[in-house]
């Protein structure tokens, strides 16, 4: 039996491929290099969801619902933002979430793609005392985000960096949210029900939950002024060394050159600029340290490392990572929810028992 079901293949996808030997992402037959900078979201949500809606419209237009369906997640759960605030802001997100229809229409898709972008920089803003701002629908999908969290229109540069972010992680094969994802879709639940299934396995540390400690960690470290031997120090206890590794990629993971050539973008002279010099020599004494350290393994820099760099660069708070994480991945996740609707069947694997036996025979 497959330890964790490694190499068990679950599912038949059109959506994204993960090589991790050739450490390659494909999504819909495209490159990440193709999509990451050059592809607007709401084009990759229009890629992932081709197929899987039959009002699907274009590029233009798609754009334009999310923009809608932005405003409508507001006025449906602002009320809620008073019961939502007290709560940790990924289980805030994730309530106001539940109160969305649990249908499996475009309109249905549409309003859960935009709740993670409304409800988390509402929640922010509300756990500083501050009202939450109503979303723009003629602004671009992350701009209207941004602006949502600090009140004022953003630089392009970073809206674009939040953008391409959002891209890099929209998708990746059957990780633990996605396959949760596809398990309930594969009742015939709704979409709200399935997108609840992979926010739940994204807040775990071992998932989405991971980016925010690369910044404790740096932190850390700067405070310390030793940093291989702070890292030496972590590996002696046996504790992991955040935004390194990944249980897919034996090579360096795709993602994390994607954004880190985004934050290079966004350096400069300024306190992003500093961070990212820092960073990147934390960085290369971690892959050393860990070569030292773990000879007969391959551990390199994943997604979380840089994905931290940016999102705190953007103003988001390190609690809101997975928030943001979320806010890319729900595209993916309405895509399979609907493959897994329409193409796949119940998901019903067998166990083993290993317990007691009783006797049969008295």
């Amino acid at each position: 039996m497959a330890n964790g079901l490694d190499d068990v293949v679950a599912a038949e996808t059109v959506l994204s491929d993960v090589d991790g030997l050739g450490g390659r992402l494909t999504i819909r037959g495209h490159s990440l290099p193709e999509l990451a900078g050059r592809w607007r979201y709401p084009q990759v949500v229009r890629l992932l969801l081709d197929g899987f809606f039959d009002d699907l419209p274009d590029d233009a237009k798609l754009a334009q619902a999310i923009g809608r369906a932005r405003v409508e997640v507001f006025e449906r759960l602002q009320p809620m933002l008073p019961a939502l605030v007290p709560l940790d802001v990924y289980s805030g997100m994730r309530a106001g979430i539940a109160l969305l229809p649990d249908g499996d229409t475009l309109t249905d898709a549409l309003l859960l793609i935009a709740a993670p972008a409304v409800l988390t920089p509402a929640l922010l803003r509300g756990k500083r005392g501050s009202p939450a701002i109503v979303p723009n629908p003629q602004a671009d999908h992350a701009a209207d985000m941004l602006r949502m969290l600090s009140g004022t229109d953003t630089s392009p540069a970073l809206a674009t960096a939040l953008d391409t972010y959002l891209v890099t992680v929209c998708d990746h094969g059957l990780n633990a949210s996605t396959f949760a994802t596809r398990v309930v879709a594969s009742t015939q639940a709704g979409l709200t029900s399935a997108i609840l299934a992979g926010l739940g396995a994204l807040k775990g540390p071992l998932h989405g939950g991971a980016p925010g400690p690369v910044i404790e960690m740096l932190d850390a470290i700067e405070a310390d002024g030793n940093a291989a031997g702070w890292l030496r120090a972590k590996i002696a206890r046996g504790e992991r060394i955040m935004g390194f590794g990944h249980r897919i990629y034996r090579v360096r993971d795709p993602r994390a050159d994607v954004l880190k050539a985004v934050v290079r973008q966004l350096g400069g002279a300024g306190a992003t600029g500093r961070r990212l010099a820092f960073a990147e020599k934390v960085e290369q004494t971690a892959l050393e340290v860990l070569r030292q350290a773990k000879p007969s393994r391959s551990i390199q820099t994943n997604v979380e490392f840089y994905t931290a760099l940016l999102l705190e660069a953007a103003g988001f708070p390190a609690e809101a990572f997975s928030n943001v994480f979320a806010a890319g991945r729900v595209a993916g996740w309405v895509a399979h929810a609907r493959e897994q609707q329409t193409t796949g069947r119940l998901i019903r694997p067998l166990s083993r028992y290993v317990g007691p036996v009783p006797d049969l025979v008295a």
